[in-house]
């Protein structure tokens, strides 16, 4: 999807996506702390970045985050019958900053 090292993000057209600082509501229900400042690792590229920089799209039933550099799905968020489902399948890693104790 990658063109001449344009990102998936800069090439995508203005089709109805938002950054992944749309994921902090629904993930904060199942996380305690702040998911959009952990680092996840794309599985197909290896990008990584913060959650806060994938690109989101909510036209299906829940959240589909993809990674800014490839466009391959990194995770999906559907919340439905008092419960959450969370798909990380395309994460490689998932690092999140904790406060030193």
């Amino acid at each position: 999807m990658e063109t001449l090292g344009t990102s998936y993000s800069e090439t995508a057209a203005s089709d109805g996506h938002v950054d992944g600082n749309a994921l902090a509501g629904p993930l904060s229900e199942v996380f305690a702390v702040d998911v959009t400042a952990a680092t996840s690792r794309c599985v197909h590229c290896g990008c990584t970045g913060p959650l806060a920089r994938l690109i989101v799209y909510g036209h299906a039933p829940g959240l589909v985050a993809r990674c800014q550099r490839c466009g391959h799905v990194v995770l999906r968020v559907v919340r439905a019958r008092g419960a959450v489902w969370l798909d990380m399948s395309g994460a490689a890693s998932l690092v999140m900053p904790m406060d030193e104790a």
